[in-house]
């Protein structure tokens, strides 16, 4: 008896489902949202993780040996060149300098000396109390206290070069750390770095590009200038655009071995925050060492074909779209695909401006089957295209 009631619920269920099936079948051609394909001029763009890097560094050090006496700046403060940063004992080396200055004057005496005695002989060397070997004596005199004058004065000349290695002085114009040193030390040319100094405008910017980018990248902007083509922008590490440009000013002549890319520089202004004062925390927005998201952009935007990137399928076969033909009927198109620009896909083969795409329903359309297109719903910037944010191609 369960078994007959059993049987019997089944055949009312299938009794009660044939009608809907039919009503379903009877229903017409899936509806479907469809854009369609135009030209629309676009800027280029590809991502990179680039560093911040500083044009200038410079360690300081001292090139002679005496105690630390001053320190004349302020730790993180900006330096100009030629700003009084440590000074070392002078007194030693000001004696030394004085003791070379009289052996100079010394070694004149002795030359001026030997030229009157070189004088007097040539003076006699034609009378019966002169001799040629008196004449090559006061000669060779002469030329050997000329000599020891000469390195009497070079002499000097270092002992005046080690006076002033006692200032040491700012050789660039930058941001300076903090010192290594204090004031009390002796120092000499084999201590630590003193302090650096790290220039600040403007900044470098340097990114790896793997190598088959690299071709791309190159082979883009063969004609539109190479790397003049290009200009750089930079996303900070909290995701705000950074406002002055850049451009590549350095491709590195070799591959990395260890990670099969090529490093690419590029060069980009850093000027004071408005209302910033120079030294002052965050007075910059680019820090050296600091991580950003490099933007390569053409310098001129271009045309291309686009479509909503929510019309691209794809399968083991690469990149595929739906295309409404003659009677409405949907047909695979395979596409090549350029670099994703925001909600849009650039379509760079497979696809004709004014053909009609399907963007939206897409779980709904079959191969060589009717579809019921209609215009897809505007998103939410406004303008035509599929539902969930695509953008519509052309405008």
């Amino acid at each position: 008896m369960r078994l007959a009631r059993l049987l019997a619920g089944v055949t009312l269920m299938l009794a009660g489902a044939a009608p809907r099936l039919a009503l379903a079948q009877q229903g017409g051609p899936p509806a479907v949202g469809v854009i369609t394909v135009k030209q629309q001029s676009i800027t280029e763009t590809d991502e990179f993780v680039g560093r911040i890097q500083a044009v200038e560094r410079v360690d300081l050090v001292a090139r002679v040996t005496g105690f630390l006496e001053k320190r004349l700046f302020t730790e993180g403060a900006e330096v100009k060149p030629g700003d009084l940063l440590y000074q070392i004992e002078k007194p030693p080396f000001e004696a030394d300098v004085e003791a070379k200055t009289a052996a100079v004057a010394q070694a004149n005496a002795q030359l001026q000396n030997a030229s009157i005695t070189l004088g007097r002989a040539n003076a006699l060397l034609n009378t019966p109390a002169g001799q040629r070997s008196t004449v090559d004596d006061a000669t060779a005199s002469q030329r050997s206290n000329a000599a020891l004058l000469l390195a009497a004065q070079a002499q000097l000349r270092t002992s005046q070069i080690n006076l002033s290695y006692t200032d040491i002085l700012a050789p660039i114009s930058g941001k300076i750390t903090q010192t290594n040193i204090t004031v009390g030390n002796v120092v000499s040319p084999n201590t630590n770095t003193l302090a650096t100094i790290v220039s600040q405008d403007p900044m470098y910017v340097v990114f790896p590009v793997a190598v088959h980018a690299a071709l791309e990248l190159r082979d883009r902007y063969a004609d539109k200038g190479g790397a003049a083509g290009v200009v750089i922008k930079l996303k900070l590490p909290n995701g705000a655009l950074y406002g002055p440009d850049g451009h590549i000013d350095y491709i590195g002549p070799s591959v990395s071995a260890n990670t099969d890319t090529l490093t690419i520089r590029g060069k980009i202004a850093n000027p004071l925050r408005s209302g910033a004062l120079a030294g002052a925390a965050g007075d910059r927005e680019l820090v050296d060492g600091e991580f950003v998201t490099v933007l390569l952009q053409g310098a001129e935007p271009v045309k291309a074909l686009t479509i909503p990137q929510a019309a691209v399928l794809s399968d083991q076969s690469g990149s595929y779209v739906y295309v409404v033909g003659d009677g409405n009927v949907a047909a695979v198109r395979r596409i090549t695909l350029g670099q994703p620009n925001g909600p849009n896909a650039i379509v760079t083969a497979g696809l004709k401006e004014g053909e009609t795409v399907v963007s939206d329903g897409l779980q709904r359309v079959r191969p060589g089957q009717p579809v019921n297109p209609a215009p897809s719903a505007p998103g939410p910037g406004g303008a035509g295209g599929p539902p969930g944010g695509a953008a519509p191609a052309g405008k």
